[in-house]
C-alpha cells in the first residue's frame, strides 16, 4: 500500500470513532411530515450510516417551544425558521446556521369565501402557538392591519367552524388541507408574502455556537448527509414519498398521501433560490437583512441580528 493511501485510510479512520457510530441526535420543529423529508431519506439510505453517524430524528411535542428544546439541550441540531434564530440570539442564545434548505417563504394569510386578507377590519387572524409568527405580525403592523391574534395549536377547526375569519398558512401544508374544505378557492382570499416583498428565507438547521464548537466534525458530517438526501429526494420522488410516508404511519400522523405528496412537491420548489432557480443550501445575507429591519421596526428584536452572527 501506498504512501497516499495510508493517509487516506487513517484520515477515514480519524473520522469515525473506535467504538462505532458518533450518535447526533436532530430535532425538526414540528411532527413528522414531508418538509423533512431529506433527512428521513439521509437515515433511510444510509447517507448518516456512510459518514459516521447514528442520527436520531427526535421530533417534538405539538405545544413545545423551539426556545424551550434548544435551552435542554436534548438535541445536538434543530431545525427553524430563520425569524426564529434570529429571536434567540437576541435573547442571548447563540445559535449558527449549519445548513439551510429554505430559500422562500411559505407563509400565506387565507381567508375565508375569497375575502382579501387586507381588507378585513378588527380581523380574528389565527397564529401558531409554538412560533413561525414574526413575519406575518410584523407585516400586519407595518400595512396598519387591525388584526386581532388568536393563538392556537391548529388552525383548522377553528377556521372550518368560523370563529375566526382568516389563518396563516404555509404554502406546504395548511393550506392545502384548507382548500379541501371548500371554504378556500386557489387564488382567492390568498396574501402570498413571497409576492408582496416579504420574501423571506425560513427552514434552516441550526445547533447553539457551543454545541457546534465542541463537535464541528460531527456537524459537517451531518451536513453532508443531509444535502445528499435532500438533493436524492429531488431527483427520486416517488421514493422519496415512500419514505416519508413510512415515517407518518410510524409516528401515527394523521394525513394522507396526497397531502403528503403535495407538502413535498412544494417544500422542494422553495429550496430553489428565487434568483438563481438552483437548490443552493445557504443563507442569503440580504433575506437576513430583511428581516433583521423588519423585525426591529415590529419590536420582536431589540438590536440588529446580522449574517455574520448567525454563520459558524
Amino acid at each position: 500500500m501506498g504512501f497516499k493511501h495510508l493517509i487516506i485510510v487513517f484520515a477515514l479512520a480519524a473520522a469515525i470513532p473506535a467504538g462505532g457510530q458518533t450518535k447526533f441526535v436532530f430535532s425538526p420543529q414540528w411532527m413528522a411530515q414531508a418538509q423533512f423529508a431529506g433527512y428521513y431519506v439521509a437515515k433511510e439510505k444510509g447517507f448518516y450510516d456512510e459518514e459516521g453517524l447514528d442520527v436520531e430524528i427526535n421530533h417534538p411535542f405539538a405545544t413545545q417551544t423551539l426556545e424551550d428544546r434548544v435551552r435542554s439541550g436534548a438535541s445536538q441540531a434543530y431545525s427553524m425558521f430563520l425569524t426564529e434564530a434570529m429571536e434567540l440570539v437576541d435573547k442571548g442564545i447563540p445559535v449558527v446556521n449549519i445548513l439551510q434548505t429554505s430559500m422562500n417563504s411559505s407563509m400565506v394569510i387565507v381567508s375565508r369565501y375569497g375575502a382579501d386578507p387586507l381588507g378585513l377590519r378588527n380581523a380574528k387572524v389565527i397564529t401558531w402557538r409554538v412560533g413561525f409568527g414574526q413575519v406575518p405580525m410584523c407585516m400586519a403592523s407595518r400595512e396598519h392591519l387591525d388584526y386581532k391574534w388568536i393563538t392556537a395549536s391548529s388552525s383548522l377547526n377553528l377556521f372550518v367552524a368560523g370563529a375566526v375569519d382568516a389563518t396563516l398558512a404555509t404554502s406546504y401544508n395548511e393550506y392545502y388541507q384548507l382548500l379541501q374544505t371548500g371554504l378556500v378557492t386557489p387564488g382567492k382570499g390568498i396574501y402570498r408574502f413571497s409576492e408582496h416583498g416579504y420574501n423571506i428565507q425560513e427552514d434552516g438547521v441550526y445547533m447553539t455556537a457551543a454545541a457546534y464548537k465542541k463537535d464541528r466534525d460531527s456537524a459537517e458530517r451531518f451536513v453532508r448527509a443531509s444535502r445528499r438526501g435532500w438533493e436524492w429526494a429531488a431527483e427520486h420522488p416517488d421514493e422519496t414519498l415512500e419514505i416519508v410516508m413510512k415515517y407518518v404511519k410510524e409516528f401515527r400522523i394523521p394525513t394522507n398521501r396526497i397531502l403528503q405528496q403535495l407538502m413535498l412537491e412544494e417544500v422542494l420548489r422553495l429550496q430553489l433560490d428565487p434568483d438563481s432557480g438552483e437548490r443552493e443550501f445557504r443563507l442569503r445575507p440580504d433575506m437576513v437583512s430583511q428581516a433583521s429591519s423588519l423585525m426591529l421596526e415590529g419590536g420582536i428584536l431589540k438590536d440588529e441580528v446580522t449574517v455574520e452572527q448567525l454563520l459558524p
